[in-house]
This record gives C-alpha cells, structure tokens and sequence, in this order.
C-alpha cells in the first residue's frame, strides 16, 4: 500500500515533508551546535525568552528558518513573520503600529522575523531602524548573503549576529532516518525499505541541505510503485533519479570570497589557484575576464620586479582569451596563472605606493629642485634652473642626484627584496648608497 491508498485520515497534511519534520524544540534541533548547545547564549536567550534582535546568517537549508521558527514556539511575545521579497515598507509599519499598541496596552512584546532580509533594500531597513532602537520591535533577519554586504550597518550594530555554519552528511542522514521512523510527521506510517546507499547518495548530493534531502526522500517514495505486499522499496537508482547534482548558487558574496580566494592562492599554491579558476568559471559561471583582471593585478602588487615576467605572461593571456574566446584560451590563462605562482614574491611595488602616498599626503606642496626643472628655453638658467647631471656621462649610467623635494629627499619608498630579479636591484641599490 502506498502514501495514495491512505485515507484522509490516515494520511499526513498535505505539506512537504520538510515542512512537516520542521524541529519544534531545540531538542529536534539539528546541528549548530557552536551557538544553541548546553549552556550557549542564544540557547539560554531562547530558553529563558530573552531573545534580543539577532541576525542568522549561513547557506541555504542550514536550519535558520527553523530557529525561528523554534524560537516563536518558546515565547510569549508576539511573533510576525514577514517574507523580504514581498513585505513592503507599509507592511513593516503596520507591524511596527501593532506592536506599539501592544506594548502600551498590554505590555507585550513582539518579535518580527524578517526572512530573506538580503533582498530589503536601504528604505526598507531604514523604516525598521527607529522601532529597534526604541525596543519596540524585536528584530531577527535571516540571511544567506553576507549581512556585511546587505545589512544596513546601524542595523547591524543593534543586532547579535549568529553564522550558521553549512551542515553535513551526517545531519541529512539523521534528518531522514527521524522522517522514515516518525508515524505521525513523516514517513512511518508507510511500509517502507530504503536501502541504506540509497540515503547516503541522497545526503550526499544534498550537501549538507536539509530540507533538499527531505524532498528528495518524499519524491522518492512518493513515485515508486509498491510491491506486491504493499512494500515501497527505494534503492540507489531510485534515489539517484530523485536528486540531481546542485546548481552552485554564485551571488554576489559568493563571487567576491571565490575571487579572494583565487588571488591569495596565487601567493601560496599552484593548486588551489587553478581549481578557484576552474571552478569559478566552469561551475559558477563566472567571466573568465574578471579572473585575468586579478591575475594582472597580481602580478604587480604580490610579485612585481622579483619576477617582470609575471606581467607579460597576464597580458599575454589576456591577449589570447580575446583573439580565442573560451574554452579554447583556457590552456594560456591557466599557464599564466602557474607561472606567477611558481614565481619568486615581491610586494615592493605594492610598499612603494603606500609610502609616496604617505609622503604625498604630508607634504603641503611639493616644489620641483631647480636642477630637474625644464631648461628648454630662454632664461631657463638665469632662474637658476642649472645642476643637473645626466646619468649618462658617469660610470654605471648613474650619479648620485637629488631627485625628490627638499622637505623628503631622504624618503626611501621602493626597496628591492632578495626574492628573485629584485636581488641583483638590491644589490645595485646598496652600491648606490655606498656613493
């Protein structure tokens, strides 16, 4: 018999099963333990409802509605829940206008959820600004994006945030063992077999998403044909028709933490370089461009003269993805990734910057010595423009010169490393001190 031959009564609601397992207490709570575990602050603030405005932020499936959720059944305050796609700025004052009431007149609180609050835009956040600031409003957010990025920074600092960390396999297998033996929320109450490699394909391809592993179980049963006895029997290929490989979600954050990654990778591994490449661009869909950019940077700011080279190969794989388009410039844009990584590192370009920006900053006004001021025309040396030594009479192609302003002739900003073609500059610089 399957879930079809079930009466009304004997079947569960008509909700997903995700839906229905949603944990009710902290008890059926999975994972997180860093934050809702014996004794954790926001496990105490839940228990003793003392919650203040908080902020979730973590992946997809990681259990923040559900916190919300559990946090709503321990309290005593009102709880509005409000969707950030389509709430309005009038749906937050309505709330905002009740709570105020309740407050005054009854002496309750209330407590606003605000899912998905990455997509309530600078107005919209501004609106709830004053009513947390007052008390009048428990604010929780939830978000996958980087509230750093999203979040009002006023907003921010009145709110605790909590990061979700991403769960595992072990938390969808848990989570699907609890709806195959659950009678009244889940799947118990069916004449079921799943192979044990069937689970373990899904809460793999689920990647750590909970609710992706539940829906997968559900559809899995829910279109397989029973047996003779009544038996509905899930295996591996069963499972593997019900849940497909992920589409990697590639927001903005996402994009800006692949790119930071792939840039210090080119510090420190030929490796990982490569596979934030590869994998931004193949799995995320990313512009190639924008990683060629950042490799150019690179080559400069992270290995600059220790290797010249660097620059060359960047530009030249620039070049190639241009005439080429890809996939074919893959092979020149992954070579010059190798050769700057494999390269011997220099920041000496990047230390230059930052001292003549200091010097520049500290000087009022910085005025040209006479002897490099432009002698090309009649009374040039009656102004005393006169003095200069031109390199290319001395021995070496060099004559020690005053060349910056008076007030910071003695600054040093560019000094060359041992790394590479920069300790033969070096050593060249040192001669130069020695005159």
């Amino acid at each position: 018999m399957d879930l079809f031959s079930y009466s009304q009564e004997q079947k569960p609601s008509g909700r997903l099963l995700a839906d229905r397992m949603r944990p009710a207490s902290l008890d059926e709570y999975i994972g997180q333990e860093h934050i809702i575990g014996p004794g954790k602050l926001l496990r105490r603030a839940i228990e003793a409802d003392q919650v203040s405005s908080i902020l979730l932020y973590g992946p997809p499936g990681c259990g923040k509605t559900t916190l919300a959720h559990i946090i709503s059944n321990h309290t005593q305050a009102e709880f509005v829940r409000l969707n950030a796609v389509d709430a309005s700025v009038k749906d937050v004052r309505e709330v905002i206008e009740k709570a105020q009431n309740d407050k005054a007149f009854y002496g309750t609180k209330t407590i606003l959820f605000l899912d998905e609050v990455h997509r309530f835009n600078s107005s919209r956040q501004d609106a709830l600004l004053p009513a947390v600031e007052k008390g009048t409003i428990i604010f929780i957010g939830a978000t996958t994006e980087n509230p750093f990025h999203y979040v009002n920074g006023a907003l921010m600092s009145r709110s605790t945030l909590f990061q979700l960390e991403p769960l595992n396999k072990e938390h969808s297998l848990l989570a699907m063992r609890r709806a195959l033996e659950d009678k009244e929320k889940g799947l118990g109450f069916m004449k079921l077999k799943v192979d044990e490699d069937a689970l373990q394909h899904i809460a793999t391809m689920a990647n750590g998403d909970i609710r992706r592993a539940l829906n997968a179980l559900e559809l899995a049963v829910l279109t397989t044909p029973p047996l003779e006895d009544g038996t509905v029997h899930v295996t591996l290929e069963v499972a593997e028709e019900s849940i497909r490989r992920p589409l990697v979600k590639a927001d903005e954050s996402t994009q800006y933490d692949v790119l930071s990654a792939f840039h210090k990778s080119i510090r420190g591994s030929s490796d990982a370089a490569v596979f934030w490449f590869l994998y931004a661009v193949e799995k995320l869909g990313m512009d190639p461009m924008t990683f060629i950019r950042r490799l150019i940077a690179a080559s400069s700011e992270d290995i600059g003269l220790a290797n010249p080279q660097a620059m060359v190969q960047a530009v030249s794989a620039l070049q190639a993805y241009r005439n080429n388009g890809w996939p074919e410039a893959k092979l020149n844009v992954v070579q010059a990734i190798l050769f700057a990584v494999e390269s011997p590192k220099s920041n000496g370009v990047t230390l230059a910057i930052d001292k003549a920006m200091t010097a520049i900053e500290e000087v009022r006004s910085a005025e040209v010595p006479l002897h490099l001021r432009d002698t090309h025309y009649k009374g040039a040396v009656k102004l005393g423009h006169e003095g200069y030594k031109y390199p290319h009479n001395f021995p070496g192609h060099y004559v020690k010169q005053q060349y910056l302003p008076d007030s910071i002739s003695k600054r040093v900003f560019y000094e060359a490393t041992e790394q590479g073609n920069e300790a033969k500059i070096r050593h060249n610089q040192e001669l130069r001190s020695r005159q």
